[in-house]
C-alpha cells in the first residue's frame, strides 16, 4: 500500500500542470500521484499519459467527461490506494523541503497507536505580483509535535481556518464519512474541509509551508468578478453546509470546540456569499441575500439568531445603500489583511 494518495484535478492544465506533478514526484515510490484528466480539450490528457507512461509506479492517469472539480476530487478519493489522501491543484505545487519532511511524519504515525484522521500544515499565498508571501499558519492555535483532539485546541481566529489546501485525512475516513462532492459546482472545496470533521478524532499539526496556492491568473475561480458570475454555485455551496450543520448538530455538539469551528466557518461562508451579492449591485441578487438568511433561519433558527447578531452578520445587513457600502468597506479590509481574491 502506498503512503499518499495525491489526486490533481485538471481540467485545460497544460501549460502549468508539469510544475505540479514534477514537484510531487520528489516523493518517490511512498507517493501515488492521481492525475484526473476532467474532459480537457487542450495537451492535458497527452501530459497525463506521459507522465503515467514515465512513472508507472507512481502516476496513474484517469480520465473522464467534464465533471467540474467536485466531480475530479470524487475520482481522485475513488482511485485512492494510499493510506493517507490529499488535494493539490494542478496550478499549485508544494515545496520539497516540507514535503519530505510531511511523508516521514505520515510514515512515523501511521504504525502510531492511534489512527492518524487528519494532518494539517500551513500554506503559501503565491499570489501573482507580491514579494512578501503570506504564509497562513497555525501557530498558537493548534499544538505542536504530538496527535492531538479537537478538545486540546485553542480559539479560532477569524480568517485561520482549515482549508484544503491545509489537510491531509486518512483515505479511508473520506469513504467512510461517505463524502461526495456536487459535479458542475466551483467552490465545493468547503465543503471538503467541512463534512468530515465529525469523523475526525486524531489530528497533528506540523508547522511547515507545505502548499503553495498559486493566485493571478484572470480566469482563476477565486477571481471575484468571476466568483459573482457563479454566485448561484456559491450559493448552493452554502446551502449544502447549512443542510449538513443542521443534519450533524446533535453530534457535532457533543464536541464544543468542533461545534464552534463548524459554526464559525459556515458563519464566514456566508458572509462571503453576502459581501458577493451585495457586490454585484443587482436587485435580483439583494433578493438572493435575503432568501439566503431566510433559508437558514427556516433551517436552524438559534444557529441563525446568532449568526445575523454576530458581528459579520450585522455588517452584512445593514440598511440601505450607505448599509451596503459599509459592508463593502469591511469586506475590502479583510481581503487587505487576509490577502484572499
Amino acid at each position: 500500500m502506498k503512503l499518499l494518495s495525491i489526486a490533481i484535478p485538471c481540467y485545460n492544465s497544460e501549460a502549468y500542470m508539469r510544475k505540479c506533478v514534477d514537484s510531487l514526484l520528489v516523493g518517490g515510490e511512498d507517493v501515488e500521484i492521481i492525475i484526473v484528466d476532467d474532459g480537457s480539450k487542450d495537451g492535458t490528457a497527452e501530459i497525463a499519459e506521459e507522465y503515467a507512461k514515465k512513472y508507472p509506479t507512481i502516476v496513474k492517469a484517469v480520465h473522464q467527461e467534464n465533471g467540474g472539480h467536485g466531480a475530479a476530487v470524487n475520482t481522485g478519493i475513488q482511485n485512492a490506494e494510499g493510506l493517507y489522501f490529499k488535494v493539490v491543484d494542478s496550478d499549485d505545487w508544494v515545496k520539497k523541503e516540507a514535503y519530505l519532511q510531511v511523508l516521514d511524519k505520515l510514515r512515523e504515525l501511521a504504525g502510531g497507536a492511534y489512527a492518524l484522521d487528519m494532518l494539517i500544515c500551513n500554506f503559501v499565498y503565491e499570489k501573482e505580483g507580491e514579494k512578501r508571501k503570506k504564509v497562513m499558519h497555525y501557530r498558537h492555535i493548534l499544538p505542536e509535535g504530538k496527535q492531538f483532539t479537537w478538545g486540546d485546541c485553542h480559539h479560532f481566529i477569524k480568517g485561520h481556518y482549515i482549508l484544503m489546501h491545509s489537510v491531509i485525512f486518512r483515505t479511508r475516513l473520506l469513504w467512510e464519512c461517505g463524502l461526495k462532492l456536487p459535479e458542475h459546482t466551483f467552490y465545493v472545496d468547503n465543503i471538503y474541509v467541512f463534512e468530515p470533521l465529525p469523523y475526525v478524532r486524531n489530528l497533528y499539526y506540523m508547522d511547515v509551508n507545505l502548499y503553495r496556492y498559486y493566485i493571478g491568473r484572470e480566469d482563476q475561480s477565486v477571481n471575484e468578478e468571476i466568483m459573482i458570475s457563479r454566485i448561484d454555485q456559491q450559493i448552493q455551496v452554502n446551502r449544502i453546509m447549512i443542510d449538513y450543520m443542521v443534519a450533524k448538530k446533535q453530534e457535532v455538539l457533543r464536541n464544543k470546540r468542533l461545534y464552534q469551528y463548524m459554526r464559525n466557518y459556515l458563519e464566514i461562508i456566508t458572509t462571503v456569499s453576502s459581501v458577493l451579492l451585495i457586490r454585484s449591485g443587482t436587485e435580483e441578487n439583494l433578493g438572493k441575500k435575503k432568501e439566503l438568511w431566510k433559508y437558514l433561519k427556516s433551517k436552524d433558527r438559534a444557529l441563525y439568531l446568532w449568526m445575523r447578531h454576530g458581528l459579520l452578520g450585522n455588517a452584512m445587513n445593514l440598511p440601505g445603500r450607505s448599509g451596503r457600502r459599509i459592508s463593502v468597506s469591511g469586506y475590502k479590509i479583510c481581503q487587505k489583511i487576509f490577502k484572499f481574491n
